[in-house]
Parts: structure tokens; C-alpha cells; sequence
């Protein structure tokens, strides 16, 4: 089935999507929020009942890369702001037509934390936000007083340096915790990780700094889920199961895309999938040497059985992804940009304020 748009510019949207994908949506109760820096779109995906179809509803935003979701809270990371937003239940309630939303994102703080190239973030199990700081190489965390507060760097980072040395990119947590990362390769010098990218890269314990796998083509979006670690070789187009016992790694599924932006619900894995760029960095990993074909859009595989079993396709207007996370126990969300009137007329106080506000309201 088609959807399309026009707010991409001269661009227009144009997707597609399976009736499969549609009838997840639907008995999972959840949607998907995405990320592309290429279009500079945050992209809410969701399922209208009016239509009976997958809706694609588009956000402007500067440089959107990693996302957090947790609760009533979202996370983006951009180009030297990270935003975050707060469900407000009683403003999904007012929005038009009556009934439709089941949840509204509102705009509730931003941080400038200078241009440090977020790749993921994550809540810890103190509420602590983690940012995965890809420019500087390390894990950081934010707060008022700072721009970035560095947590963790690799063994192998010598100094904290604005240079892109090993193109730290993911994270996972267990138990709460940042756990494990993902870099492009193990360089102390400046965009040194460019250097053999197709096969470079490393799976990165936090507690021990050991390596745990090396010679990954390009990891991305490392994953803990039903006690095991999953991460994307986006330089395969793969899907890939780690065994931390073993340091065996297996791939569960093959994609026609640049794999990256992962998340999971039960034995359901959503990736996106981006069309890598022909160029003299990404020209010799083993995607774009083995398929000439490669798409953009969000796959829904099976991760018992490797199989696909839905995916929404980008045509125009978007032709890479890179984060991908799912809002749960909503069908219908909405994302207020900063300059929504309903932004000014909406308040959040104190429970013990709420006795004293005028009935009129």
C-alpha cells in the first residue's frame, strides 16, 4: 500500500508499506519514531484508523541522529541541542479531529551541548541520560552546569580531543547500565577509523575495556534483549547475534540496506535501513560490493526465524535512517514543534497546584 507527502521540499514523499506491517501496528498498540539527518526529519510512524493505513508524519529538525524513549519522555539528539519532549495525555485530548491522538509530545527542555555528533542515548536506571558523545570519543552525561560531562572513553583513546578518532557510535545497557559500545575502529588519531572501515570495527565492554569481537563491518545500534546482545554489521546489511561467552557472532538475518537504528518487542526486531552512498569511504564494504539494490524504510524481522515480516518502504524524500525506537501503548501519537500555539497554552504544575485552579480551566 502507498503513502505519501510533500514537506520534504522540492522532494516529495513518497512510501510504501505491507498490509503485514500494518496488522503489527495494530496488535502490538505501539508506533515508531525515526530519525533521519539526511532529511533533517524526525518522522512519527503510526497507524490511522480513519484510513486504516500507516501514517508517516514529518518533523523538522537540525541534524536528528540518536533517540531515547522511557516513560512519558523522548529524547532527540541534533546538531548541538539535545531536545526533550513530555507526553501530556490531557493535550492529546484536545487535538483535532476529537479522539484521534492517544498521545502528545510537547517540548519540555533543551541543552546545547556544542556540535559532539550524538549517535544513541539511553536512560539509565538513575534517570540519568547517557549520550553516546561520537566526536569526542567518549560516553558522556549532561546536565546544567556543563555541556557534556565525559563518563567513559576507550582504553585506546588517548585524550579527550573534538577528532572523531574511532567513530564511537552505539550503546547498550544491561540492567540499567551502559554495558557495551560499538566503534568503527581502533584509531587514536584523528578520523583514523576511516582507515580498512569494511572490516574494522569492535564490540567494546565498558566494565573490562576488552574488546570483545573484533573485524565487524561497520557495528551499529548494540542491543540487550531477552538476555542475549544483538548489534547491526550495517557494512553487511545484517542483523547479527553476539555470544559474549563465546565472542562467536552470527547474522539472524540479511537486508537489502545499510542497517542502523535498531529496537525490539518481544521476537520482533524493527531496524532501518538506509541507501549507503557510492563513494570512496563506503565504496568497499561488502553491501555495496554484493547488492546493487539497496533501500531506505523500517524492516520488522522475526528473530527466531531470520524472517521479514513486514517493512515500510521510503521511494522519495528519505534515503537513510538512523535511529529507530518504538512508543509503546500508542497507536496515535503527535510531536508539537516548538512554535505550536498549543505549546504556550499548555501547563504543567504540581499535583497540590491542580485543587487551585479556577473550574473555568
Amino acid at each position: 500500500m502507498a503513502n505519501s507527502a510533500s514537506d520534504l521540499g522540492t522532494q516529495p514523499l513518497r512510501s510504501v508499506f505491507t498490509s503485514t506491517l500494518l496488522d503489527i501496528f495494530k496488535q502490538l498498540n505501539i508506533s515508531l519514531v525515526v530519525s533521519t539527518y539526511q532529511a533533517g526529519k524526525v518522522i512519527l510512524v503510526r497507524h490511522d484508523q480513519t484510513t486504516n493505513a500507516i501514517n508517516t508524519h514529518f518533523r523538522n529538525f537540525a541534524k536528528p541522529m540518536g533517540i531515547a524513549v522511557k516513560d512519558n519522555r523522548l529524547c532527540i539528539g541534533g546538531t548541538n541541542t539535545v531536545w526533550e519532549y513530555r507526553n501530556l495525555p490531557a493535550v492529546a485530548a484536545k487535538l483535532e479531529p476529537s479522539g484521534k491522538h492517544d498521545a502528545c509530545y510537547l517540548p519540555s527542555s533543551s541543552h546545547i551541548t556544542g556540535d559532539i555528533d550524538v549517535h544513541e542515548m539511553a536512560w539509565s536506571e538513575d534517570n540519568q541520560l547517557w549520550l553516546v558523545n561520537t566526536r569526542f570519543d567518549c560516553l558522556c552525561t549532561i546536565d546544567t552546569e556543563h555541556s557534556f560531562t565525559p563518563r567513559w572513553r576507550p582504553s585506546f583513546i588517548s585524550a579527550l580531543a573534538p577528532e572523531d578518532r574511532c567513530h564511537l557510535n552505539g550503546m547498550a545497557l544491561v540492567n540499567g547500565k551502559p554495558k557495551y559500545v560499538t566503534a568503527l575502529g581502533k584509531s587514536d588519531t584523528a578520523q583514523g577509523w576511516r582507515d580498512g572501515l569494511a572490516k574494522g570495527g569492535v564490540l567494546i565492554d565498558i566494565e573490562t575495556n576488552q574488546t570483545l569481537l573484533a573485524g565487524l563491518s561497520m557495528p551499529h545500534s548494540p542491543r540487550w534483549h531477552q538476555d542475549c546482545l544483538w548489534l547491526l554489521e550495517s557494512g553487511k546489511g545484517a542483523l547479527t547475534k553476539v555470544d559474549i561467552n563465546s565472542g562467536a557472532s552470527s547474522a539472524v538475518a540479511n537486508l537489502s540496506g545499510f542497517t542502523r537504528g535498531l529496537d525490539f518487542y518481544g521476537p520482533l526486531a524493527f531496524i532501518g535501513l538506509s541507501q549507503v552512498r557510492e563513494s570512496a569511504s563506503f565504496g568497499a564494504i561488502p553491501l555495496v560490493a554484493e547488492t546493487e539494490e539497496r533501500t531506505c524504510g523500517v524492516w520488522v524481522v522475526h528473530v527466531e526465524t531470520g524472517q521479514t515480516l513486514g517493512f515500510l518502504r521510503f521511494e522519495s524524500g528519505v534515503e537513510e535512517i538512523f535511529d529507530v525506537q518504538i512508543i509503546p501503548h500508542s497507536r496515535f501519537p503527535e510531536l508539537l514543534e516548538w512554535d505550536d500555539p498549543k505549546v504556550n497554552s499548555s501547563y504543567v504544575i504540581p499535583e497540590e497546584a491542580l485543587a487551585k485552579v479556577s473550574p473555568s480551566y
